[in-house]
């Protein structure tokens, strides 16, 4: 395997993890934008009042997109495991 070809298997990780991670990363930003908000429009100031929304908003988050998650990743071992079977 060449440098090059580590470094492409490299650069699509990377961007598969993105992928990956982004519908959980994007909610949980709103979710959190959003209870600020909330926050300071009522001036409650409850540190704890965030966790529980978020929490639950990433995890009915993680439930609905771990299709998509599962599939993306299967697609990139897939292509992966192809790499090593065809160098040996």
């Amino acid at each position: 395997m060449t440098g090059g070809e580590v470094l492409d298997i490299a650069r699509e990780a990377v961007w598969v993890m993105i992928y990956v991670s982004a519908p959980v990363m994007i909610i949980g930003l709103l979710v959190g934008v959003v209870i600020a908000l909330f926050q300071a429009l009522t001036q409650i100031q409850e540190m704890t009042l965030v966790f529980v929304p978020k929490i639950l908003a990433i995890f009915v988050t993680i439930l609905l997109t771990l299709p998509f998650m599962s599939q993306l990743l299967e697609a990139f071992m897939g292509r992966v495991t192809e790499m090593i079977l065809s160098t040996s």
